[in-house]
């Protein structure tokens, strides 16, 4: 933590922090900071505040966000996995040594986002530039939420304090209640007007996500409340009447999906993370799980082949849908069986291509990667239906969130289909009217299976929240069968070894911080432990 602290932007400009007051005032004068003011414009802040929520970039290291982690934890939710064998992730295991990978979102939220978000608000608050202030509590909220889903125990009461050189951890249970305090206070500052309150002006920030719309920040902050109702299933204070209450206020149409867009011009962070030109998934291949899903080979949606294949995943040279078995690269595939890489080269290639204009879906250059959508809304609205018993409520948010999904991907992610590939009304009427899609009551892992579909790619630490609340494996008490039908996460020699016969719960923190200035804290919570990945996280205990 002390690293990501005394680099933070806003942390290097904390002369007055030292003991210097007296005559800070005439060096200040003389000395200004060569690369910028020691105050900013806000407007100038959010820009880079957002790139956080995918993959930013900066002169103390790069990639800090959901992305480059979920290059890893998308292994352990079978989104992908490598073309080869014998990969550590592959086979759930941590980061080991001195490795800062699944060290990514603890920088985004410590040093990425961190005082350069906090200076944001202090300094808008001044400027009562209310609609800003409003968007740094929403985006804070959500980051503490994505921050301690990765790691469980993380930094909270003492987090972004310039004064310590070390930091003590706190609790789940605590960095969710400070979740829903910074939501309930976004909506209060986005709900006020006036003063120095203006769309034109918060667009000037926002330009790559919500464009000034403080509605639509709204809907993103009640979303987050309702992700965070949802993910407590297994606790005795889980209430799904609070998950539908938020959930009906949150995203609830696609024109209100949250998505990081990229300009695709000159630098490398304004391309999107998974394209080629940035080249961070030449080694990523989709797994039979995926595949099996979408090709009609799933036990629960048996026989039915679902018109969104083409726009999630790749086909092989005869046009079919397979995927790889985690750990096993191309074994027990034909050489005709084997998908294309995501950018539509061939499954041996991992280089990526001068150009996308094979790359489909979240792995354009340009294309925009989703944070929460409206279609996993629905998924969330359904499990707490059918959790209270309203199986025709459930049935109908299970629909809706289907249709969305498939809304979504035409509008959105049509770009490189083959026409022939592409999703007609009739297409996707059918498949919605399948009783083996949509029988007249659904269960659990109609529900559950239908949201890691429609959040596939990106979906990431939510996807891998559904899983652990459900332990990968756990059964449906009404069908007796696995919820995550046919999931099947690594065991005996496929599993990494230090993991001792156990699943990935959670991340270590960062190295480059924690495991060089931050022990006593690591150790109090056992961070050091060859298996402290396997450690399961108070909101998927029951």
């Amino acid at each position: 933590m002390k690293n990501i602290i005394k680099h933070s932007a806003f942390a290097l400009a904390t002369a007055s922090l030292l003991g210097m007051a007296s005559c800070s005032k005439q060096i200040d004068d003389a000395h200004k900071n060569p690369n910028a003011d020691v105050r900013v414009p806000v407007e100038t802040l959010l820009p880079g505040i957002i790139g956080n929520f995918v993959g930013s970039s900066s002169a103390q290291g790069s990639a800090y966000g959901l992305a480059n982690d979920g290059l890893y934890i998308g292994r352990y939710v079978q989104f992908w996995a490598t073309n080869t064998t014998l990969n550590q992730y592959d086979r759930m295991g941590g980061a080991t040594g001195g490795s800062d990978l699944l060290g990514s979102i603890w920088a985004m939220h410590y040093y990425g986002m961190g005082r350069n978000l906090t200076k944001m608000m202090e300094w808008a608050e001044e400027e009562k530039k209310w609609d800003y202030v409003g968007v740094g509590k929403a985006i804070r909220a959500w980051s503490w939420l994505t921050t301690t889903n990765t790691y469980g125990e993380a930094i909270l009461k003492q987090a972004f304090n310039t004064d310590l050189l070390v930091f003590n951890y706190d609790t789940q249970e605590e960095m969710y209640a400070e979740t829903r305090r910074l939501c309930h206070e976004a909506i209060f500052y986005l709900n006020r007007t006036g003063d120095g309150v203006s769309q034109a002006n918060l667009a000037k920030g926002d330009a790559f996500f919500y464009n000034g719309d403080v509605n639509k920040w709204k809907r993103f902050t009640y979303s987050v409340l309702a992700r965070s109702f949802n993910h407590l299933t297994n606790k005795a204070i889980y209430n799904p009447d609070s998950v539908l209450f938020y959930s009906n206020l949150a995203i609830n149409t696609n024109e209100d999906n949250a998505t990081a867009k990229f300009q695709a011009s000159g630098l490398s962070g304004t391309f999107s993370f998974m394209g080629p030109f940035r080249s961070n998934a030449g080694a990523l291949r989709q797994t039979r799980f995926i595949a099996n899903l979408l090709n009609g080979t799933n036990s629960l949606f048996a026989g039915v082949t679902d018109p969104r294949a083409a726009y999630l995943i790749r086909e092989n040279s005869t046009g079919a849908y397979r995927g790889v078995r985690p750990n096993y690269g191309p074994d027990g595939l034909l050489t005709a069986e084997q998908p294309q890489n995501f950018w539509g080269g061939s499954f041996g290639s991992t280089t990526a291509p001068g150009d996308d204009l094979n790359a489909r879906y979240i792995f354009r250059n340009n294309a925009p990667f989703p944070i929460i959508t409206a279609a996993e809304i629905q998924f969330i609205k359904a499990e707490a239906h059918y959790r209270k018993g309203n199986l025709a409520a459930a049935r109908q948010a299970y629909l809706d969130g289907i249709n969305l999904n498939f809304d979504q991907l035409t509008s959105t992610y049509q770009t490189n289909i083959p026409t022939n590939l592409q999703i007609t009304a009739a297409q996707k009427a059918a498949y919605l009217s399948n009783p083996i899609v949509a029988p007249a009551t659904i269960t659990l892992s109609h529900i559950m299976l239908q949201k890691y579909i429609a959040m596939y790619g990106w979906g990431l630490v939510e996807t891998w929240n559904d899983l652990r609340r459900y332990h990968y494996t756990d059964l449906d008490p009404v069908t007796g069968q696995q919820v995550f039908r046919d999931f099947a996460p690594p065991t005996g020699v496929d599993l990494w070894p230090d993991n001792q016969g156990a699943w990935a719960y959670r991340c270590r923190p960062r190295f480059n911080s924690e495991f060089l200035y931050n022990i006593a804290a690591l150790d109090a919570v056992g961070g050091r432990a060859l298996n402290y990945h396997t450690k399961e996280q108070w909101f998927s205990q029951r």
